[in-house]
């Protein structure tokens, strides 16, 4: 068959210049939302009149046939066939012959990979906080088992202040409900239909673009049908907010990296996802968790690249914009391998308490709780800081840690030192100490949990609402 576009030219397209023009070889991704978006077409081009209900109904027919055909891999995508629109529309004519051209009425290929995507996008905004609401749920899980568990809090990877492991987890379940609400907020503009702008000016065609937007569970549709057709902004955006959840991945990442290293021994990742070395036998290597760590870049350069692209262009429709696609489903499918891995590595993550304990009481991360001891007894605090860099020192010099001291060699750094300083430098008391909201203290962890697990229940609820409407 010849080309469907053909009748202006007078060559043969050249065959470099096809295989180079050609996005069959990705876009073939969206052969379900292009024939979603098809029946759809023509079920309003059959409500409006303009195709008789005969046609219409042959037309879905044949639709629904080529869906089939491409479902059982059938199907032959065609570089000659350009683009997945190309390829379904030719092969709804083989299907039913001539009737099957009918289709293209009242549409253009500008409005229609537009609305492809936004049928795509919109079904994985939904699978991917339905993949963030599980990862929260295994981070929740260890947090309730590890209440009582404290390590060392760093800053600038340097024992910083005692803390409960479950408040450093819950750290990261804020950050992934912050990722949630980014993507729930973006569905708000890819729920918005193209179809209807035609090429770039609207269709002379009576269409009813609201009606369409109903038959697919749209909530809105373009305004404007310039901006209809060149519009990545939801694109954009999407890429965006899965570069941030792959920062937050990546950072966690590195943390069980080095948690799980013969220096740390915080924790141990199951066998299921780390594996070996071919020459040294005794190795187990987060595989897992670097990878991820190392694919994140991937995920940025998509960024970049389609900001790139789209920065100079001139309304409405470019070529250079179907550069938006290869880098979005390659963006799809990293942060989907990364997210489908990253809850169960959590859920059968061993927490080694011991080894976190141990840490805990042979560094110094209790000594700011000296300094706001003495403060507290009317010693200002830069005083108070002075007197426990000096009583530190001491301890490094004499190879002790600050419970090792007697209350004598207190005394010679302050007077003000009495028993009750053996107390506040104990583990519990640190962290127990700051019982502010937001806080490590045990009682805060726990509100934090009830709140977050408040949360996971409402995210359960959105999901459910949008995808029934996402289908």
């Amino acid at each position: 068959m010849s080309k469907l576009w053909g009748g202006r030219f007078t060559k043969k397209t050249d065959q470099l210049v096809e295989e180079y023009t050609a996005s069959i070889t990705f876009d073939k991704e969206l052969a379900e939302e292009d024939i979603q978006g098809s029946l759809a077409h023509v079920t309003m081009l059959g409500h409006c009149g303009i195709l008789p209900a005969e046609d219409v109904e042959k037309i879905k027919d044949g639709l629904l046939k080529v869906r089939q055909r491409i479902l059982r891999g059938e199907h032959e995508f065609l570089v000659a066939d350009e683009d997945i629109h190309m390829s379904v529309e030719k092969a709804l004519i083989e299907e039913i012959g001539p009737v099957g051209g009918k289709l293209h009425t009242g549409r253009s290929r500008n409005d229609q990979v537009a609305t492809d995507m936004h049928l795509y996008l919109r079904k994985r905004v939904v699978e991917f906080v339905e993949l963030l609401h599980k990862l929260q749920t295994a981070l929740i899980g260890q947090a309730k088992a590890n209440l009582d568990t404290i390590l060392p809090g760093y800053t600038h990877l340097q024992r910083a202040q005692p803390i409960l492991f479950a408040h450093h987890l819950m750290a990261y379940v804020s950050m992934f409900g912050r990722d949630i609400e980014r993507l729930q907020d973006s569905y708000k503009r890819i729920d918005i239909l193209p179809l209807g702008a035609g090429a770039l000016a609207g269709t002379t065609f009576a269409i009813d673009r609201l009606y369409t937007a109903k038959q697919l569970n749209f909530g809105r549709v373009y305004e404007n049908s310039l901006d209809a057709v060149s519009d990545r902004d939801f694109i954009v955006e999407f890429l965006s907010g899965a570069a941030l959840v792959m920062t937050h991945l990546s950072r966690l990442s590195e943390e069980l990296i080095l948690w799980s290293s013969t220096e740390f021994q915080f924790v141990e990742l199951d066998d299921a996802f780390c594996t070996g070395s071919s020459i040294m036998p005794q190795k187990k290597n987060p595989d897992v968790p670097e990878l991820v760590r190392g694919k994140t870049g991937r995920v940025y350069g998509n960024l970049i690249g389609l900001l790139t692209v789209l920065k100079s262009l001139p309304l409405a429709y470019n070529k250079d914009m179907q550069e938006d696609k290869e880098g979005m489903f390659d963006t799809v499918k990293t942060l989907q391998g990364a997210l489908q891995l990253f809850a169960p590595m959590i859920e059968t993550m061993k927490v080694r308490t011991d080894k976190m304990r141990r840490a805990v009481d042979q560094d110094f991360s209790n000594a700011t709780d000296i300094a706001d001891f003495l403060a507290a007894k009317g010693l200002p605090f830069r005083q108070a800081h002075e007197v426990i860099g000096k009583t530190v020192l001491y301890c490094i010099q004499q190879n002790k840690f600050l419970l090792d001291l007697k209350l004598d060699e207190f005394k010679q750094f302050s007077a003000l030192f009495d028993d009750t300083i053996y107390q506040v430098l104990q583990p519990e008391s640190v962290v127990n100490a700051r019982n502010v909201y937001g806080g490590t203290a045990t009682a805060q962890v726990s509100a934090a949990i009830e709140r977050a697990d408040a949360e996971l229940s409402r995210t359960s609820e959105w999901i459910a609402e949008y995808e029934a409407k996402s289908r």
